[in-house]
């Protein structure tokens, strides 16, 4: 990212917008389409300086010629947990990334726009995660997309009274929206249509798509008309009022780390932030995420604000007050493989975890979790969960936990949205589950599916079988982008791939497409399954029940 020396020229692609020239590259990939990208467009004035902890500011208008061959740096946060590009970071983050194949002459025709929302607990992550580039390239049908990164972590989630005062609670969502409206300002310069756009994304990302469903309503519609919602729901892990307990001691946590004096009126706390060097904020505001544990006491988390998120998510779910488009969501099977303790060993430390996850929880739903729904296989005549792996990283608890937090944090909260959604509107909804293992440890691990729907050469390298599985999951995601959310409709490679029907809830199972399921070639073992198949799956539908009457707990 930069406006020197660069100069647009004919053997550079180049878009003239109110900003400036952006003067992107070409990439070309062996076969696959080759595409246009224009990258580290800066969408907003440098939230840095005065900017820190404030909604961020429009960029200016300018003549000058904007470098967009590098992606800008990612917003500080902490190191990915899975294998990623490395990654520079500043403050300077608000940057955008378009993606393109090679203009054909289409008549003047728009193309069908998909916006990345990248994920990473809110703490962590960016736009560069996501191979976004072989995504499009690889498409039947041509579509313009759109990544970018937005604040994380203290300096875009940073929730308190206080912060509320300062105007400065989910500043990360409120990027998120400056970015959509940069994409309604400038996306037509770029070949696409404003009015056919979906949003899709994954974890955080697919967290705050799930909050922008819940901003809008069928009368006031958001700047957006299809989502995929990935491993996530506005209703996944905990969404609390800003002033809740738990951030007040959060907050009065980090400015403790930061060394803010305690005796600072509050009228010079946020000036004293402002002042401090980009190393104490992150150091401060990894300390405080350490030091809390499971993941529905994160800090630096979207909160309840009265205007980004105006109620309690699973209040706009339960009355049909939200956006009602077409939705595409899934889940993946070992959604806790990333995030629990992998050595846990007893039925004690097990009952301990649901404690300080939940501590509202009576005890009697203790017990229901710890012997009905999740049987402890050292204790009980029932061995679903017991732990086969022989491997000195796995406790005998570990395929116990992981599956009582994965569906609980991740599952039931994607079967809520489709079970919901599918009853309040007319819309379609489409639900997978994501089953193929690449691990022994990890199993179908969350963001697994992440590298196959873009059907990147690292996923079809792998095997004639794995590259199917990528390259339907991909025709159906494209698919959706571009037929106004149609999973069938795109032919091409994989025309052979079965129909993917909606998801009716009034039925007892309703249908969703399951990928990869037997199919075991990454960990060892054979393939006795298909690469997808739509089925009536009622995996985990009991606990799921479970679990939905327990949303209340963590939307306070």
């Amino acid at each position: 990212m930069g406006s020197m020396p660069v100069h647009a020229s004919s053997s550079r692609p180049s878009v003239k917008l109110r900003q400036g020239t952006v003067v992107g590259i070409t990439q070309i990939e062996s076969e696959a389409k080759p595409v246009e990208a224009f990258l580290g467009i800066p969408y907003a004035l440098p939230p840095v300086s005065e900017l820190r902890f404030r909604p961020a500011l429009r960029v200016e208008t300018s003549s000058k010629v904007v470098d967009a061959s590098t992606y800008g740096p990612a917003a500080p946060g902490k190191p990915l947990l899975i294998a990623g590009p490395k990654l520079e970071y500043s403050e300077d983050c608000l940057t955008v990334n378009i993606f393109r194949q090679i203009p054909q002459g289409s008549n003047g025709r728009l193309l069908p726009v998909a916006i990345y929302v990248h994920g990473g607990a809110f703490n962590r992550g960016s736009a560069s995660m996501h191979n976004t580039s072989s995504m499009v390239a690889w498409s039947e049908q041509p579509f313009i997309a759109v990544s970018f990164n937005y604040r994380i972590g203290s300096l875009g989630f940073l929730p308190s009274k206080l912060s509320a005062k300062e105007g400065a609670l989910n500043l990360g969502l409120k990027d998120q929206i400056l970015l959509f409206e940069w994409v309604q300002e400038n996306i037509e310069s770029f070949g696409g249509d404003k009015g056919d756009i979906t949003l899709f994304g994954l974890s955080a990302g697919a967290h705050s798509i799930g909050h922008h469903l819940m901003r809008h309503t069928d009368e006031n519609p958001g700047p957006f008309h299809r989502v995929i919602i990935e491993s996530g729901a506005p209703t996944s892990r905990a969404v609390r009022a800003f002033d809740a307990e738990i951030h007040e001691r959060q907050f009065r946590e980090f400015l403790d780390e930061v060394g803010c004096p305690n005796d600072l009126v509050e009228e010079e706390v946020f000036p004293f932030l402002r002042s401090l060097p980009l190393a104490i904020i992150i150091d401060a505001q990894n300390a405080v995420f350490d030091r809390y544990n499971p993941s529905l006491r994160w800090a630096f988390q979207p909160v309840i604000d009265g205007e980004v998120i105006p109620r309690r998510p699973i209040d706009s779910w339960r009355s049909g007050n939200y956006y009602k488009v077409p939705i595409m969501t899934g889940f993946n099977g070992n959604e806790g493989s990333l995030y629990v303790n992998k050595k846990m060993a007893t039925d004690e430390q097990f009952r301990q975890f649901f404690h300080t996850l939940l501590p509202q929880l009576p005890i009697s739903d203790v017990e229901t979790i710890a012997q009905k729904l999740y049987p402890d296989p050292q204790q009980s005549g029932d061995l679903t969960y017991q732990e086969t792996r022989q491997d000195s990283a796995v406790g005998p608890q570990y395929k116990r936990i992981e599956a009582a937090y994965g569906q609980y944090a991740y599952v039931a909260p994607v079967r809520q949205t489709a079970n919901l959604a599918s009853r309040a509107q007319s819309e379609p909804v489409y639900l997978y589950h994501w089953a193929l293992p690449t691990s022994v440890i990890g199993g179908a691990s969350h963001a697994d599916n992440m590298r196959y729907e873009t059907y990147g050469s690292e996923i079809r390298s792998l095997s004639e079988i794995q590259m199917t599985i990528s390259g339907m999951l991909h025709a159906y995601i494209t698919s959706f982008i571009c037929n106004k959310g149609e999973p069938n409709a795109i032919a091409g490679r994989f025309a052979h791939r079965p129909k993917w029907e909606t998801y009716v809830g009034d039925h007892e199972i309703p249908r969703s497409m399951i990928f990869g399921k037997n199919l075991h070639e990454l960990i060892g073992g054979e393939n006795h399954g298909d690469p997808a198949q739509c089925i009536y799956d009622e995996w985990a539908m009991e606990q799921c029940h479970f679990w939905w009457d327990k949303v209340e707990l963590t939307q306070q």
